[in-house]
């Protein structure tokens, strides 16, 4: 069976290879979306990408996710720590997420240790850069019984 993953970007993810390079790395989101491209080749699966910089554009997306996609990968960025919504659209919309980030949230400040995304995620990934989204992609397909 093919499964279709949506890679969902939240905000200041379009910055990246410019945006902070010593905490985020000098790898593009293109970049990252390329490397997603080539292992879902090998993994025999179907990607989307989304990234957007406003919450109800991210609420919007995994409510929409229902029924079309069999996970997400989700990097919602600063939200991770701050929205509510976000962690009650996951709930409600049925489709195990994976939450990611590209730093060690629990290595960085205080206010970075905690998520609202972790309670209603399937498993965190955190502080290996780009290479953590192939990793989020191997994850969630063991997940669901075909890693």
């Amino acid at each position: 069976m093919t499964h279709r993953i949506l890679i969902l970007n939240g905000p200041n993810l379009n910055l990246l290879g410019t945006r902070q390079p010593e905490v985020y790395g000098p790898t593009t989101l293109a970049d990252i979306e390329e490397m997603c491209v080539k292992r879902a080749e090998a993994l025999g699966v179907t990607l989307d990408f989304e990234q957007s910089n406003h919450e109800g554009a991210l609420i919007d997306a995994i409510h929409a996710a229902r029924g079309k996609y069999a996970g997400i990968i989700l990097n919602a960025g600063a939200f991770t720590h701050t929205s509510i919504a976000l962690m009650d659209a996951i709930s409600s919309a049925m489709v195990p997420v994976v939450e990611l980030h590209l730093s060690n949230i629990h290595a960085r400040e205080d206010f970075r240790h905690k998520s609202y995304i972790a309670p209603v995620a399937i498993g965190q990934i955190c502080g290996f850069g780009a290479a953590g989204y192939p990793l989020a992609m191997d994850a969630l397909l063991t997940y669901l019984g075909e890693g």
